[in-house]
């Protein structure tokens, strides 16, 4: 099985030079965006670029259309013709039948959709169960603030406030229930280096299995957060063969600690991740 994006580096769909240095930066998957970071001067010129793109030996190639309500989403879904592109990402995403109907407009090419950016959004994070075509889940700040007026997503220590924090944490929840990947939200200020390690490393610990890049600086700190260490990697090791000498035991004891079947989920998973 391969493993799950560490990285998902947006790049703008409409700059040759910022998407030669994307695929230059050991990103997993790269993620050309035709939505934000593209004026709609420039939309019709960055869709010709990903019609062009050709396959790439180290990263995914992803296209962030615009969403459904947009005057120019029809025509983003031309550049799906490249068979280059591994996937679709759906901006402002409300439901798992958003998902069901990007999939039937797109073939059914995999989907990594964004799902709180906006206030109905976060009301239907259980509903992406049983969504075809959908293998992450990612959350956003920025929309999301804006859809509900505030004046900034922080509270007065710096720190993201409650509703930012709760639609995070239903990113995570409603990822784990569809069964597909969860990936944490931008670091917005790629100069900070150190703010950006603390907190891929805390979503790493939360259950995340990759995270949101916007500068090519920001990769492998990013893919480093999320790669488990040799002991992690030891220790599930122990925990799988253990089980798999006792298949019906319930609980076992390794290294002088007691495991029992949660365990060996969770260590299924980190091996999972093992490049």
């Amino acid at each position: 099985m391969t493993a799950e994006p560490r990285s998902w580096l947006f790049v703008p769909a409409d700059s040759e030079k910022k998407i030669a240095r994307a695929l230059e930066c050991g990103a997993d998957a790269i993620i050309f965006d035709l939505e934000d970071s593209v004026a709609p001067a420039g939309k019709v010129a960055a869709r010709e670029i990903v019609k062009g793109l050709t396959a790439s030996d180290t990263s995914q190639l992803w296209v962030r259309v615009n969403p459904f309500a947009s005057e120019w989403h029809k025509e983003d879904l031309e550049v799906f013709a490249n068979a280059a592109i591994h996937g679709v990402v759906l901006p402002k995403a409300e439901s798992g039948s958003d998902v069901v109907e990007l999939a039937h407009r797109t073939g059914n090419i995999p989907v990594h959709a964004i799902v709180t950016e906006t206030a109905a959004s976060l009301f239907g994070l259980l509903s992406y169960r049983g969504s075809p075509s959908l293998v992450a889940m990612s959350w956003g700040a920025e929309d999301l603030s804006a859809d509900l007026g505030a004046s900034s997503k922080h509270d007065e220590n710096g720190k993201l406030s409650f509703t930012y924090k709760m639609a995070r944490s239903l990113c995570l929840a409603g990822a784990r229930a569809a069964g597909v990947q969860p990936v944490d939200g931008v670091f917005t200020d790629f100069r900070d280096e150190s703010g950006l390690i603390l907190e891929a490393l805390a979503a790493a610990r939360e259950g995340f299995t990759g995270k949101l890049a916007i500068h090519p600086a920001q990769v492998a700190h990013i893919n480093e957060a999320f790669t488990p260490s040799n002991d992690e990697i030891a220790h599930a090791r122990a925990v799988v063969d253990a089980f798999a000498a006792q298949p019906d035991a319930g609980v076992l004891s390794i290294d002088g600690k007691m495991v029992d079947r949660p365990h060996l989920t969770q260590a299924e998973r980190v091996l999972a991740r093992v490049r």
